[in-house]
Order: structure tokens, then sequence, then C-alpha cells
């Protein structure tokens, strides 16, 4: 069991830092030059910084419940003298490896839907990519400001979200019973099957454009929107939901991502160093979790959040520099 988890780790850490790899023919090399005149450490001081504090994320995202990119870009953005363009870029990257890692199991276990996924997936990535495209055209101030108003919101929607397991839905909308998009799993801890079916999905996928927009725009991955959008408004039991969410990064983020790599926006030194520590981060988060209470964690990166979206939208603002 231990070798087939490491090999499909290692497949998708070698994909996505053949990704970033990439990039380099793209200008990562001048992008380089820039990073280190900004700061009198040597070049190689911020990957290793950057590991050992992706590390420390990855454990945070685990045991607060939250998306690695949702903590990776505005606290690397705000506290490390890299450019956001390359930040968002390899947020989203930091997102999809996780995505990727995950995907392949929660549809083989039948939680992830297919039917679900797939017209959300449409939507979110076609608006991913016209996200990716406003976000390198506006001016980073611009972007700073709004990526600190969003965490700022995204700090709200975890403050009152209510995590509903099995939504009451009554009766199919149109839409969805059109798109035969309902299903049954298997909860192990009640030993039971669960039939269910969503409503208000119209609402649902108009939604989803302003998610994709913001995803690629913001370089947070959407984990933390899908998940809300999926339980409570369409009504898809928070497993499905979340294991769904998970399974439409892996989708959505590589639109984005592809942006962000074709405008040189795609850093290696970033990108590898943030992946192994996420990664690893999350496999001892993982073996946390199951000793230690995760409500307490979630309200040390609810701090952490309010903290660097302050600190993002003051960065904006030029308050705070």
């Amino acid at each position: 069991m231990g070798g087939w988890r490491r090999g499909p780790l290692l497949s998708v850490v070698a994909a996505v830092i053949e990704l970033s790899l990439s990039a380099v023919a793209f200008g990562g090399e001048h992008a380089m030059e820039a990073v280190t005149q900004q700061s009198s450490l040597p070049w190689w001081a911020w990957p290793l910084i950057l590991f050992v504090v992706t590390f420390v994320l990855g454990i945070l995202a685990v045991l607060g419940g939250v998306g690695g990119g949702v903590l990776f870009v505005p606290i690397v953005g705000g506290f490390f003298p890299f450019h956001l363009d390359f930040v968002r870029g390899a947020g989203l990257l930091v997102a999809l490896a996780g995505a990727l890692a995950a995907g392949p199991g929660l549809l083989k276990k039948g939680l992830a839907d297919l039917r679900l996924a797939i017209p959300v997936a449409v939507i979110a990535s076609a608006c991913a990519i016209v996200g990716a495209m406003i976000g390198l055209a506006l001016p980073t101030n611009v972007v700073q400001t709004a990526l600190g108003a969003t965490i700022l919101g995204i700090v709200v929607i975890m403050l009152m979200a209510r995590k509903s397991e099995f939504p009451e839905v009554k009766k199919a909308d149109a839409l969805s019973a059109a798109l035969h998009i309902n299903g049954i799993y298997y909860e192990a801890s009640s030993d039971q099957e669960i039939d269910w079916k969503i409503h208000r999905t119209p609402q649902a996928l108009a939604t989803f454009i302003i998610i994709g927009v913001m995803a690629g725009m913001f370089g947070l991955g959407a984990g933390w929107a899908n998940v809300p959008v999926l339980n409570l408004m369409m009504g898809a039991p928070l497993k499905v939901s979340v294991a769904t969410s998970k399974f439409l990064l892996s989708i959505t983020d590589t639109s984005a991502a592809w942006i962000y790599v074709n405008n040189g926006a795609v850093l290696p030194m970033i990108v590898i160093p943030s992946i192994i520590g996420i990664m690893l981060g999350s496999i001892v988060g993982v073996q946390i979790l199951a000793k230690t209470k995760p409500a307490s964690v979630r309200y040390i990166v609810i701090v952490m959040l309010v903290f660097a979206g302050l600190r993002a939208l003051l960065k904006g603002l030029g308050i705070w520099n």
C-alpha cells in the first residue's frame, strides 16, 4: 500500500516540476535575477526558506480544512521578495499538484461525481482562463488590493459557513434532472448508502462564473468557494462536495496555469520547493489530524489569513510596503 501511494505522488510531483521547468524558456532566468536583486540574501536561501514555510502551510491546510493555495498566495506574496505574478502562478500549480494527487482516489471511491463535476468544470475552467488574463493585465497594486479584499471575504465565509452533512433536497430542478446529476455513495461511518440529488443548478452555475474568474485572477484555487456552493447552494452531501471540489481543481487550475506559464509567470525556484513542501506537509498533517482537534487549528488559520489579507490590502493601497 505504501508503494502504491508513493508512485502517484512522485508522478504528480515530476509532472508539475516538468511543467514549471518549461516556463524557463519564457523568461524564467530574467525573473530569477529580478528576485535576487531585491534581497541581500543569496538566491539559494529563498527556496530553502520557502520549502520550510510551505511545509508548515501544508500541515495547517490539512488541519484547518482549507486548500494550500488559499494560504500560499497571500502569505508568500506578502512576506517574500517575489513579484505577485510569480506567486499566483506558483499558487495555481500548488493547488493543481494536490488535486492531481487526490483526484484518482476520490473517483475510485465514488466520492467525486463526474456528472456533477463536468458542467461546473466547463464553466469554471473557461472563466479561470479569462481571470488569469485579467490578473496579468492589471497593475500589481490593483491585484494586491483585490486579493486582500478577497482573502478577508474568505475569512468571513469560513466564520459563517455551516457544515451540512446531508442537505435536504426535496426535488431536483429541471436542469439537474435533464443532466442526470444525482448519485448514490456509501457512507462508511453509518454503514448506509446515501441517495442524493441537487437543486438550484442554474444559480450555482452562474456563481461558478465568478468563482472561475477569481481562481484564475488570484491563483488561489477555488476549493474555498466550490464546497459551499456545491454543498449549501446545490444540496450535494458534504463528502461528495469536498471530493468533487478537489477533482475540479485538477481541471480549472490546469487551464489558468497554462496562461501563467505562457506569459513567463511561473518560476521553478518558487514552484518546485513550494510543491514539495506543501505535499510533504500535507502528508504530516494527515497523520496529525487523527490526534488533533482541527477546530482549534482552524482559528489559527483564520488569524493567519486575516493578517495576510490585511497586509495584501494595505500593500496594494500603498500604506504598508
